[in-house]
């Protein structure tokens, strides 16, 4: 509610921006051009991965995590990181953070384990391994345009060292903070079967075919919204209760839209070039640490999205500058609990489980895996 509140707060100054002339008409139909595919594509992308989750596909995936742990605590977290890094990748972050990290919980109380370094993992991942596809990010979704790269495929492909750096850092500092707890054994547990085997069916086909789609070079925005309409046909059928209006990210999208139309304004004034002129250019190593640094650092002070806004005409029209401005807003986004909306949501989740983890502990790990993650998959854009 509260993030719907300032999104209308948002729309509202950028609604007075655009009545006082501050943002010229047509740079506002050129903003929208950009910014209502993406607002499409997170409508669609979420109403189906909610309607899949209920439909019990994610529980499926985390049973069978655990029976391909086999017994061993380290196996089972090996299988949770795999999970989420997929899940991160192809559904994105906030579905990891949001929709993933209850029923891996659920999934280490079953098994008789301590749920905080999954939760963690859930959360630590969902921001740093969304780096590989346009999909996994919507900061990756709008400068994948503007990198000039011409489908998934190709952004992969610069963005794969540093996305492989977001997945072993964070996971080599979970190893070494739980170490006691992650070696040990467990009883694995039956997968269980989905309440309703059609609507499970339906949901995985869909789920399946629209990763195809967004991995195939399909424009995500058409691909997501075909794919939750389909899906929203069978609940109608098989889970009418699900469909509520709260399945719709209301919030979410307000808060994106008025964020879009502020941030415009305060580039078309001048406000933000100070800031900008400020990092240095080029492309070399120390360039892009500093940029990747700035974007880390206004991640954790204003919010991963904002901040990715605010420097990212500080990347010109360089592809390796981009990418490093995304390492720096996705994988330093790990300090400040509004760093990101997913660690938000995802805290709501683990107080919703009764699972406490207090903000000062994170912002101390953050500290240090942050940094650590930046730095690394700026060295490893380099090769």
């Amino acid at each position: 509610m509260r993030q719907a509140v300032i999104g209308a707060v948002l729309l509202v100054v950028g609604a007075v921006c655009v009545a006082l002339g501050l943002l010229p008409v047509p740079d506002l139909i050129e903003l929208a051009d950009r910014v209502l595919p993406v607002l499409g594509f997170v409508l669609g992308l979420t109403i189906v991965s909610e309607l899949a989750a209920d439909a019990g596909v994610f529980d499926r995936l985390a049973d069978v995590a655990a029976r391909i742990g086999g017994g061993r605590t380290i196996g089972l977290w090996g299988a949770v990181v795999v999970l989420a890094v997929l899940c991160t990748v192809f559904l994105s972050i906030d579905t990891t953070a949001v929709l993933l990290t209850p029923i891996v919980i659920a999934l280490a109380r079953r098994v008789g384990l301590p749920p905080m370094p999954f939760a963690l993992t859930t959360v630590w991942l969902a921001n740093t391994a969304s780096l590989l596809l346009p999909v996994s990010n919507l900061t990756n979704l709008l400068a994948v345009d503007k990198i000039g790269l011409d489908g998934p495929l190709p952004f992969a492909g610069l963005m794969v060292w540093a996305a492989l750096a977001g997945v072993v850092v964070p996971c080599a500092v979970l190893l070494v903070v739980f170490r006691g707890k992650l070696f040990g054994r467990y009883t694995p547990v039956s997968v269980r079967p989905p309440a309703d085997r059609v609507f499970f069916t339906a949901a995985s086909i869909v789920l399946v075919a629209l990763v195809v789609a967004l991995t195939a070079g399909v424009t995500v925005w058409i691909a997501a919204v075909l794919a939750a309409l389909a899906l929203v046909v069978v609940a109608a059928f098989r889970a009418p209760s699900e469909l509520k209006p709260s399945r719709v990210p209301w919030s979410t999208l307000l808060f994106a839209a008025g964020l879009f139309v502020v941030v415009e304004t305060l580039h078309t004034t001048g406000i933000t070039d100070p800031i900008v002129n400020a990092l240095p250019g080029g492309s070399g190593t120390g360039s892009l640490l500093a940029l990747a640094g700035a974007g880390g650092v206004a991640a954790n002070a204003i919010d991963n999205l904002p901040a990715y806004l605010v420097l990212e005409p500080a990347a010109g029209h360089d592809a390796l500058r981009y990418a490093a401005l995304l390492v720096g807003v996705n994988a330093g986004c790990l300090i400040t609990p509004w760093a990101s909306l997913a660690t938000l949501l995802w805290h709501a989740r683990l107080a919703a489980e009764g699972v406490h983890l207090s903000w000062g502990r994170y912002m101390a790990l953050g500290c240090v895996v942050a940094p650590l993650t930046v730095v690394a998959g700026v060295l490893a854009l380099r090769l």
